[in-house]
């Protein structure tokens, strides 16, 4: 690949990732600090928590809560992991690009496929949804209506720019904030006033605790609540894939990142805690969403049916969300040679067209889905989990790359403003949690099917890597890595 021209203030050619760089013209930094904000909430707010949480509920009981709060826990790590390593080189477009300097070439061809197979994944089970969300609004609408005009949709709000991406995300992303905090609101007054549903029970914090305790189900009700749970959480990564395209990222990268302890326990804690004191949690539907059910118990009809369309917006927003990812990672991977070369041009506004329209030809399998599965929860449980596989897979390269990066860049820790807490044993302590919520995808039977999918994608990954490494510019790629990491290895020695 040709030689980078600019230099990175403060950091030498070796292992500043300078062959990761990808060739004019670039990328657009057009998204703003709101834009950047509000797309880290949209990545935190998904799906999985809209329409999965009543599932979770039914399996974890109350003990969804700590659920909740604990792979929030590991996650920030994650992603403090990869504001460090982002914000210590400024010309990482993203995760992948990293992954590629530290652990080696394979590792941005595996990153980078994986994660644009979780997003097109992801984006199948948002059509589910949406077709759900549609079938519960206008009963009797063909299917293939709302499977079909999503795509068209999202290429049409991605194609013109990479501000007009972050102008619909941001109020997408605002919709869903609003819709939680009027439920939170909503909830509380209930709980103030001693509502009385028609089945007797009376609105309470009480509730959450008083039939069969937090943990009401055990242990395995427990590890069962994370099978769902985790699929809720996809997306939180996304400010990484937008960073190249974000403007003063050394500032919004970590308000974006530091945020998120306290969105958590607003929008996943405060909601659920809301819900299961007003709805007894026994009485909550699994295989529809808890937020439409509360509004429509709190005899709010159009509230309920509003709440029904700020969901179907939820599930537009990731679907969104993940066509914007995806065609990044595409054109990334273009740039490095792992994708065709089509895919690593630019249209005249600076969009990845050609990566765009081929990820968006790929969410029609969401159509076919629909006609083949028994219900919208069971379609949307088979792909979710397979999604959390992926992301997961996504999640631990990270991890790895940041210990790869403490190995051969120390000095770039110590000088780092943004250096992630408890670096030397957090990263073992998270991935041995993955490794965990691998188990948990196991011990049920509508999970368990993600578990034997994976490794097929990861060997046909395989392969194709084993063909693509042959070419003359990926072999030239490796000889420069390999040789990069020498050199590190000498200058720690000298030092």
């Amino acid at each position: 690949m040709p030689e980078r021209t600019t230099a990175v203030p403060g950091h030498s050619r070796i292992g500043a990732g300078a062959r990761y760089s990808h060739a004019d013209p670039s990328l657009a930094r057009s998204l703003s600090r709101r834009h950047i904000q509000m797309l880290a909430i949209g990545g935190t707010i998904g799906t999985g928590l809209f329409m999965g949480a009543g599932k979770t509920i039914s399996l974890a009981g109350p003990a969804v809560i700590f659920v909740y709060m604990l792979i929030g826990f590991m996650l920030f790590f994650v992603m403090r992991a990869m504001g460090e390593i982002l914000l210590s080189n400024l010309d990482y477009k993203s995760f992948s690009d990293f992954a590629g300097d530290l652990l080696g070439p394979w590792a941005s061809f595996f990153t980078g496929w994986s994660y644009w197979a979780f997003w097109v994944v992801t984006g199948v089970a948002d059509i589910v949804a949406i077709s759900g969300y549609v079938d519960v609004l206008a009963p009797g609408t063909p299917l293939w209506i709302p499977a079909l005009l999503t795509p068209v949709v999202l290429i049409l709000l991605n194609l013109p720019s990479v501000k007009a991406f972050g102008e619909a995300e941001f109020w997408f992303a605002l919709i869903k904030v609003v819709a939680i905090v009027a439920l939170i609101g909503t909830g509380l007054v209930m709980i103030i006033t001693h509502f009385t549903s028609p089945s007797g029970a009376v609105a309470g914090f009480e509730n959450i605790w008083n039939d069969g305790g937090m943990f009401p189900h055990g242990v395995a009700g427990f590890v069962l609540g994370f099978q769902i749970a985790i699929f809720a959480f996809a997306g939180i990564e996304l400010v990484g894939t937008a960073a190249a395209e974000t403007k003063d990222p050394e500032k919004n990268l970590p308000r974006a990142i530091n945020t998120i302890p306290l969105r958590l326990l607003l929008f996943y804690v405060g909601a659920l805690v809301i819900i299961m004191s007003v709805n007894p949690w026994r009485t909550i539907d699994q295989g529809s969403s808890p937020f439409i059910g509360m509004f429509a118990l709190a005899g709010l009809g159009v509230a309920a049916i509003v709440v029904n369309l700020v969901v179907l917006t939820s599930a537009a927003s990731s679907a969104n969300s993940g066509i914007y990812s995806t065609s990044r990672m595409v054109y990334g991977l273009a740039q490095d040679g792992n994708a065709p070369k089509t895919f690593g041009t630019l249209s005249s506004r600076k969009v990845p067209r050609n990566a765009l329209l081929f990820s968006c030809i790929f969410l029609l399998a969401g159509l076919v889905l629909l006609y083949t599965g028994d219900s919208f929860m069971g379609a949307f449980t088979l792909v979710t989990s397979v999604a959390s596989v992926l992301t997961m897979f996504v999640w631990s390269i990270i991890m790895v790359s940041y210990l790869a990066f403490l190995r051969r860049r120390p000095h770039l820790h110590v000088a780092s403003k943004y250096r992630m807490p408890g670096a030397r044993f957090m990263p073992w302590v998270v991935l041995a949690f993955f490794a965990f919520m691998l188990w948990a995808l196991g011990q049920a039977d509508d999970t368990r099917l993600a578990l034997v999918v994976a490794p097929v994608w990861f060997l046909a990954l395989g392969a194709a890597w084993c063909v693509n490494r042959k070419a003359p510019l990926q072999q030239a790629r490796i000889v420069e890595w390999k040789a990069d990491v020498q050199a590190e290895k000498a200058t720690l020695v000298r030092r």
